[in-house]
């Protein structure tokens, strides 16, 4: 891998130079700091107050800069301001355009002052880091609440940057009255919402959002996804306009994201009825709902491969797949054949596109948008996940056309088969795939050692920056920063990608096995144990399965908007494990009578828990997998798309083999295993984070 080092070097502004955070030496520093505390010649409290103050001058070099930059910008500004009150007077068509392109180079001009403050800002989140590392202390802590608490804190002028601010909102107003079609000179301020439509404007309002956390929950979202971005991106990558990009396209994606988890789910409420009305036990549930998962485990892996050549092709053979897939599930009924059933499921998993959906965003949406993306693919996911049930409780109905039933259980897949059909005629109309770019010149701008989180410093003001458990990951720790590119080519296997997995990233995936194996278990043998212990019908079911789909986008605005920037991920991530498990606990049928109460409760506290669980675990994972896992085939989202999917199949098979012990001890014993693995987690969890300290 290349070293961070090297990279901030080849980021650099060349005339700049002498004014970015000096990392080098500061590693340096810190490895004499390391020997000479072996050796006895220096103690703690020395090495701490040697680089405590070799921190604050660079950071007061930073900020001494960015002053004298301000300045210069402000005064560029006050020029042109000039020059357009005159034009005011006596209006010339070609000095107004002039002007516009004057106020552009001002703007290009502080998109490298923005960028100039990213770069540095994650420099400094990263010695502090691998400080913390090195010596075990807990230094990042102190000094950020330390600096950043004080009244004549250079953090704050830095990561708060009212003076960057003010000066973006000059160019932007300057630039909006300048508009050929405003002839009236309308301020933004009087008509916020006319839009402005200038890359350089856009460019700017994406760099300070970075550095102002102002996308708080829509990054906390999008790391939902696992898609990573760029750590150290330059001005060109935010004004480029990006031939591949078509919006169109983009939202065929989400909808076949939507109309997936739809699928994934409709059936649940259902499954049970369905299952003895083919002769079968009611825990055969857990066989139909799981197959499903069981195709999807090597649908990832083709489906990966295909999206290297092609985004088209893959969707329209999902869903062909599905559409297949979904008519067998239906007719299965009036063949009276559960092998049809079952097939029909294995088809619908084999057309689980939702690495195309990934790696369409991950390669083809700019990156200016690329987070709202991300965001909307979990947003999609989850309302799928709500509407699926939501649609089952609406199809009580049953009458008969020619020899097909249409009755509760085959409407679901009589539904999605139609929903398939029109999708794929929108798809063949409206996708456009984009263009491959040459090999000589494809650079994945995705790819880095911990993605996108280059605002965390300024989060740091609020909370303690990253903790060490992303150090394992870092470039710099990886060796020198002389390193060269011939270790940063993809995984070309399952065996190699496994191989790049650190042990902070394999208890990541242990605890997204755990969380999806607890909400599989709950979600699938819902329908069941409601059934056998509360007489619930099926609309009843749907409408505890909606409900429980419906807190994920509320629960996720809480952590991402107000509970992330409180507590520590690795807070939340321990805390979210111990409710998971209490939520289990809480689930068990012991001694006294089973009621309703006790059920929705439990179910709810785990639910919600596991759905916080998710975003802080992805949030975490996708800082500390290799950058060599966000390309190519076996990718970092495919893994934890294999763990996930693995862990449902797991979870539905433990249903099916629990049900011949009986009805009366299905909830027991499937949720025996869930406490166990949820009791490993959270131990592997602890001796982690503590052996990291």
């Amino acid at each position: 891998m290349v070293a961070f080092g090297k990279k901030l070097k080849e980021r650099q502004i060349q005339e700049w130079q002498g004014y970015y955070i000096n990392y080098k030496l500061m590693k340096k520093r810190v490895k004499q700091y390391g020997h000479q505390i072996e050796v006895g010649t220096l103690d703690r409290r020395h090495v701490l107050k040697d680089f405590s103050r070799m921190l604050d001058c660079q950071i007061e070099k930073i900020v001494l800069f960015l002053l004298e930059q301000q300045g210069l910008l402000a005064g560029r500004i006050a020029k042109l301001n000039e020059d357009q009150d005159a034009l005011q007077q006596e209006p010339d068509i070609a000095k107004l355009s002039q002007l516009r392109e004057n106020y552009r180079d001002v703007g290009r001009d502080l998109l490298k002052l923005l960028f100039f403050v990213e770069i540095n800002a994650v420099g400094l989140r990263k010695i502090l880091k691998k400080f913390d590392k090195r010596f075990g202390y807990r230094f990042t802590d102190y000094y950020v609440k330390t600096r950043a608490n004080h009244p004549y804190s250079q953090l704050q002028q830095v990561f708060k940057h009212v003076g960057l601010g003010a000066v973006v909102g000059a160019i932007s107003r300057n630039l909006h009255e300048l508009q050929e079609h405003q002839g009236s000179f309308l301020s933004i301020y009087d008509q916020p919402v006319l839009p402005l439509q200038d890359s350089v404007v856009d460019a700017m309002k994406a760099a300070v959002d970075r550095l102002s956390h102002s996308t708080n929950f829509l990054n906390f979202l999008a790391q939902h996804a696992l898609i990573m971005q760029e750590e150290l991106p330059t001005p060109t990558e935010e004004i480029v306009d990006d031939k591949r990009y078509h919006f169109m396209s983009l939202i065929l994606n989400l909808a076949n994201t939507f109309l997936y988890m739809i699928n994934t789910y409709i059936i649940v409420p259902t499954a049970d009825d369905y299952s003895m009305s083919l002769g079968a036990p009611a825990t055969v549930c857990g066989i139909v709902i799981g197959s499903m998962a069981v195709a999807q485990v090597f649908s990832s892996v083709y489906f990966s491969a295909w999206s290297n050549r092609s985004y088209f092709r893959p969707l329209v053979f999902s869903s062909i797949a599905l559409l297949i897939g979904n008519v067998m599930y239906a007719m299965a009924y009036d063949s009276k054949s559960i092998t049809i059933l079952l097939l029909g499921r294995l088809f619908c998993g084999l057309g689980s596109a939702r690495a195309v959906n990934r790696r369409y965003i991950s390669d083809c949406v700019p990156l200016k948008i690329r987070m709202q993306a991300s965001a909307g693919f979990v947003s999609a996911s989850a309302l799928g996940m709500a509407c699926g049930p939501a649609i089952a409780g609406l199809l009580q109905t049953e009458f008969k056309i020619y020899k097909f039933t249409f009755n509760q259980n085959t409407l679901p897949g009589w539904v999605m088969a139609v929903g398939w059909f029109f999708y794929m005629i929108w798809l063949c109309i409206s996708f456009r795939e984009p263009s491959r770019p040459t090999q000589e010149t494809k650079a994945d701008p995705q790819t880095s050692d911990e993605p996108a989180r280059n605002d965390a410093l300024e989060k740091g003001l609020q909370q303690p920056l990253l903790p060490s458990t992303e150090a394992n990951q870092d470039d710099e720790d990886c060796g020198s920063d002389d390193e060269s590119d011939d270790s940063r080519g993809p995984a070309n296997s399952i065996r190699s990608a496994y191989r790049l997995l650190t042990p902070s990233v394999k208890v990541q995936l242990l605890i997204y096995f755990m969380l999806k194996y607890a909400m599989e278990i709950l979600l699938s043998e819902s329908s069941v144990v409601t059934t056998y212990y509360f007489g619930w019908s099926t609309s009843s079911v749907a409408i505890f399965l909606a409900c429980l789909g419906l807190t994920v986008l509320p629960v996720n605005i809480v952590v991402g908007s107000y509970i992330s920037n409180m507590f520590e991920d690795r807070q939340i991530l321990l805390a979210s494990e111990i409710m998971v498990f209490v939520g289990i606990l809480l689930s068990f049928h012991i001694l006294v009578p089973y009621s309703v109460p006790q059920y929705v409760c439990s179910g709810l506290i785990m639910f919600v828990s596991a759905e916080v669980l998710e975003g802080v675990n992805l949030s975490l994972l996708s800082r500390v997998m290799s950058s060599r896992l966000s390309q190519g085939t076996y990718n970092g989202g495919l893994l934890s798309t294999e763990a996930g999917t693995l862990a449902r199949v797991v979870a539905d098979a433990t249903i099916t083999m629990a049900g011949y012990l009986g009805q009366k001890t299905l909830l027991n014993v499937t949720l025996l295993p869930s406490l166990i693995i949820c009791i490993t987690s959270i131990l592997a969890t602890c001796f982690t984070y503590n052996s990291l300290y």
